[in-house]
């Protein structure tokens, strides 16, 4: 592993669609037999966010390999989101337009090395939306990906159920810091 990973941004889904699948697939990979995590089932997620106001993604390069990817989109209130969070979150959140992490991936050899928060620091970096939120699944990793989210700054404030085949999942906010 190369020590210098570069960040590429990217606005448009047709630049960036099959690496996005393909590290995706790698990441998720023991769980991919499940039917919220097929490859499929993301794709359908990724072509609909990406048609998002906002949308955004970050992919982490070493060596010209891709490494990782968060993407997010901007939410009002309103938001379908927003709607299916119980209990419903609070108008601080809601009221202005917030940055919602939809997703952020590090494929293996790059765990544990700091990779993950500088895609998720890459992304936030210049937007103008003044909180930022994700939704984790509790179990994930054991509960280590919640606590890693707790480090970053990020607090629980209910739980959603975003498709009948989805975990149970915690939802997320912090400020989002410059």
């Amino acid at each position: 592993m190369n020590a210098k990973i570069v960040f590429q941004r990217y606005d448009r889904i047709g630049d960036v669609r099959t690496t996005l699948l393909d590290v995706y697939a790698d990441v998720r990979a023991p769980l991919l037999h499940l039917p919220n995590y097929a490859v499929d089932a993301f794709a359908e997620r990724l072509d609909r966010h990406a048609g998002e106001a906002g949308w955004e993604a970050v992919l982490g390069y070493d060596a010209g390999e891709p490494i990782g990817y968060a993407y997010g989109n901007t939410i009002l209130d309103g938001d379908r989101w927003w709607q299916r969070v119980f209990p419903p979150p609070s108008k601080g959140y809601t009221e202005r337009p917030a940055l919602a992490l939809k997703e952020i991936g590090v494929r293996v050899p790059w765990r544990g090395t700091g990779a993950a928060l500088r895609l998720h620091d890459t992304l936030l970096f210049g937007r103008t939306e003044t909180h930022v939120t994700l939704m984790v699944n509790p179990e994930a990793g054991g509960g280590k990906v919640h606590r890693l989210y707790e480090r970053w700054g990020y607090r629980s404030i209910g739980n959603s159920q975003p498709s009948p085949q989805s975990p149970a999942l915690t939802v997320m906010v912090r400020k989002r810091q410059q």
